[in-house]
């Protein structure tokens, strides 16, 4: 427990914040003190300060090479800094070369710098989780017989009834009850335009309320929000290690025992085959500890891979671990489900059609009538589009509904009949074969037509489908574009309606009429051809696809559990052009990921080379391969820039 008088002093905040800052900071302190201590002559005062600043520096390279070596019986990097250092300081005491000393106090001084440059970096990559755990309000006012009352957002249970006050973040998932307003849901998705919210309509911990006050009913309890469970999918995300950085973890270990045996040949045989004095062959074998330990290497991949992850989280791209940001940047083909992705899973109408001369205004609202007492989703679609047009209508009496046909009743004093031809036919047995034929155009174009009946006459007909995402045919266009070589439709809609979507999207390959186990088939056949393939999908249905994929992306639903658990991708504002974004990211990362495996095994190289012509002493070499290892994690920190 921190002392009050202590956690009052800002030095000592920070001293908590940055540890391994302040212990470089005091361990460059002391190595000057020491080597001014030589310069004026006072050895005495130099070897006292000297163990100090090489305690204070290296005791945490110490305490992690001490554990890994006990705990898990490997070497590790910092364990061999700390010899290379303290063989310098017995090196420099034996031969009374004190400046030797000095060489081992820079290398744990740079060393800990790096170590501080690099924490420092890496709680850039994890500021993504703070503000998302900022954005998440502690409490919240929750109604009560008309009271209102402060409580925990722990205590929150199902069905609790919550204000929320305009500007305010809102503090749990729920379904607004009452109120209107615009919603910043840019925590949540990555759009920063906000989103118009009703009665009815979902609601995200998290988000920001506009300029309307909500009542909002808890769907779901606080620990299983949306915004808890992106915040523990980043966290595991950050500790999982992808394959190709637990492949360097596994050759560190091994690389670390070569380094130290072929260190041990060369502080020997120099002196017994070549005379060597045993000042410089010790001296340069220790200086080989150092150039050629593989920090540089260690550090290529993970910093990248957790700023793609932090970058992506910051667009509304939830990468589940480091590894599907390499497999999206080596995507080949991808399989889009139709129904919820490549379209908006709701029924709209796109078309109406009037014969005799009939308004297609109030073909629309006699349709209305009928179908505001329906709860089937055509019926659904019809009603909100009369709504949407700010049409009203009278009441319509004596409704009733014919599972799978329509649905008939009274509106001003008249019948009125909206459903299949069948239904239709049960009263008109002969239809105008001209406006039989347009029904049939507008079928083959994977549109539902209803008919509309006035006193049987027909009046018209009315035509449904699944509207198309507005963004959806650009985001084809763009992937093609991008070198992706095949884009295949995947449905278990008829053939007729996934033509129509795929041909008005311009994909050519279509699988329609497909049970779940059927686009499993598919999905193992492109990725026998293409390798890296990636599925698309809602979560739900397609979820054994989006198992089976190399990468599975779901449409989140902004918050669709199953999605959250099948998925590897999630888009968590349902916005298909961020296919291309997570794409184009995972390609930056392997980029760089390249780039700072071969920067590093070069400089690595190089610097073996200077050791064994003698050209660089034990400060350049540390200079020279804990500098190398801080631009390698600074180059994979690019993916954090805009």
């Amino acid at each position: 427990m921190t002392p009050r008088y202590l956690s009052n002093f800002s030095f000592y905040r920070l001293l908590q914040k940055y540890p391994d800052t302040f212990a470089a900071v005091v361990c460059a302190i002391l190595i000057f003190l020491g080597w001014l201590s030589l310069h004026l002559g006072w050895i005495g005062l130099a070897l006292l300060i000297f163990p100090i600043g090489y305690v204070i520096g290296g005791y945490e390279s110490t305490k992690e090479g001490l554990t890994t070596l006990f705990t898990e019986r490997e070497l590790d990097v910092d364990l061999l800094m700390i010899v290379a250092a303290l063989g310098a300081a017995i090196l420099g005491l034996w031969q009374q070369d004190y400046y030797l000393i000095i060489d081992g106090g820079v290398l744990i001084l740079i060393f800990a710098v790096s170590g501080a440059l690099e924490s420092i970096a890496m709680q850039r990559t994890e500021r993504n989780i703070s503000l998302l755990m900022a954005t998440a309000p502690n409490t919240a006012i929750v109604i009560n017989k008309e009271r209102q009352q402060e409580i925990a957002i722990a205590k929150l249970k199902v069905g609790d009834l919550v204000l929320v006050k305009p500007g305010e973040l809102i503090p749990v998932d729920g379904i607004i009850l009452e109120g209107l307003t615009n919603v910043n849901q840019a925590s949540i998705t990555g759009e920063s335009i906000p989103v118009d919210k009703q009665v009815g309509d979902q609601v995200f911990a998290g988000t920001l309320n506009g300029n309307g006050a909500l009542k909002v009913k808890v769907d779901r309890s606080p620990e299983s929000s949306l915004i808890q469970r992106v915040i523990r999918l980043v966290e595991k995300a950050q500790t999982e290690a992808p394959p190709s950085q637990q492949f360097i973890e596994r050759f560190e270990r091994g690389y670390a025992r070569v380094i130290v045996l072929v260190g041990l040949l060369l502080a020997t045989l120099p002196s017994l085959l070549l005379s060597w004095d045993w000042e410089t062959t010790i001296y340069r074998a220790l200086i080989f500890l150092v150039v050629a330990s593989p920090c540089a290497l260690m550090a290529a991949i993970m910093p990248t891979l957790l700023s793609g992850i932090a970058r992506g989280a910051r667009e509304g791209i939830l990468f589940k671990n480091g590894s599907q940001i390499e497999k999206m940047g080596k995507v080949k083909a991808i399989a889009f489900d139709k129904t919820g992705t490549l379209t908006t899973g709701k029924l709209e109408v796109v078309e109406i059609v009037s014969i005799l001369g009939e308004n297609s205004d109030r073909i629309l609202t006699l349709a209305a009538a009928l179908e505001s007492r329906s709860e089937h989703p055509i019926g659904k679609a019809i009603t909100q589009a009369a709504l949407d047009k700010n049409f009203q209508w009278q009441n319509a009496s004596q409704v009733q509904a014919k599972t799978g046909l329509g649905i008939v009743g009274e509106v001003e004093g008249k019948t009125v009949r909206v459903g299949k031809t069948a239904f239709i036919r049960q009263e008109i047995h002969h239809l105008n074969p001209e406006f039989v034929e347009i029904n049939k155009r507008l079928e083959k174009q994977g549109k539902t037509v209803v008919w509309v009946v006035e006193n049987e006459k027909v009046i018209g007909s009315i035509a449904v489908a699944d509207a198309i995402r507005p963004e959806a045919a650009a985001s084809i266009k763009e992937l093609k574009e991008m070198g992706i070589e095949q884009i295949v439709l995947l449905t278990g809609d008829n053939q007729v309606t996934a033509n129509s979507v795929a041909e008005s999207l311009g994909i050519e390959m279509v699988h329609a009429e497909l049970l779940p186990e059927d686009k499993l088939t598919v999905i193992r056949q492109l990725q026998r051809k293409y390798q890296n393939v990636a599925m698309v999908g809602d979560g739900i249905n397609d979820a054994p696809a989006l198992a089976m994929a190399t990468v599975g992306i779901a449409m989140g639903g902004a918050g669709n559990d199953v999605a959250l658990e099948t998925a590897d991708v999630i888009l968590m504002s349902d916005r298909l052009e961020k296919i291309s974004q997570a794409i184009n990211l995972g390609r930056r990362a392997n980029r760089i990921i390249k780039q700072n495996i071969t920067f590093a095994l070069s400089f690595i190289f190089l610097l073996l080379i200077a050791n064994f012509t003698g050209n660089i002493n034990m400060p350049l070499g540390v200079i020279g391969h804990e500098g190398s290892t801080v631009l390698v994690i600074l180059s994979g920190l690019r993916l954090l820039l805009p």
